[in-house]
């Protein structure tokens, strides 16, 4: 089974570029399928990182940020892959 778990957070105004600096220097203990780092307007930061892992594994996530960095707790999401 594919999981992917999306990892996204807003940063302080004008900050964007310090939280990508951030989350580009995060490592994970693992090495999933695939990663990508994406951005929008308001600053805000995703990651996605796809596991071959059953959907309640325990998998490696990015940390919480500094709270000066971000404008509020991280949400994350887990999904499965259902196929295209």
């Amino acid at each position: 089974m594919t999981v992917a778990v999306m990892w996204e957070a807003r940063a302080v105004a004008g900050r964007g570029e310090d939280l990508l600096a951030w989350v580009r220097a995060q490592q994970l203990p693992g090495t999933p399928l695939r990663r990508e780092l994406l951005r929008a307007p308001q600053d805000r930061v995703l990651v996605i990182t796809w596991w071959d892992a059953a959907f309640d594994a325990d998998l490696p996530q990015l940390p919480e940020p500094a709270e000066d960095l971000v404008t509020r707790a991280v949400h994350r999401w887990r999904f499965e892959s259902v196929g295209g």
